[in-house]
């Protein structure tokens, strides 16, 4: 079982401030956790291999091409904006 001051600790790095209720309630939670989790020693692992995933799936890539279409023309790109200045769209500032 956590002890109050070790659930504290832990609230401290996070940055969380626990009421003395909140401090019962997850000491009792956190300790379980830990319990549960420790069970996990119990598995013999000796003979698995590790693996980073289980699907099977790879990254599929594909070649970088130029697209041969004609891109967006800039009028034809700035024909519904609200507001637009010298070529360009025009918005509010963000600072």
């Amino acid at each position: 079982m956590l002890s109050k001051s070790q659930v504290l600790h832990i609230s401290n790095l996070a940055r969380i401030k626990l009421t003395p209720a909140e401090v019962e309630k997850f000491q009792e939670q956190l300790s379980s956790i830990l319990d549960y989790v420790s069970k996990l020693n119990e598995v013999d692992s000796k003979n698995i291999e590790p693996i980073s995933q289980i699907t099977g799936l790879e990254n599929i890539t594909r070649e970088d091409t130029i697209i041969k279409e004609q891109s967006l023309r800039q009028d034809a790109a700035l024909a519904n904006a609200p507001e637009k200045e010298n070529g360009y769209f025009k918005t509010q500032p963000v600072f």
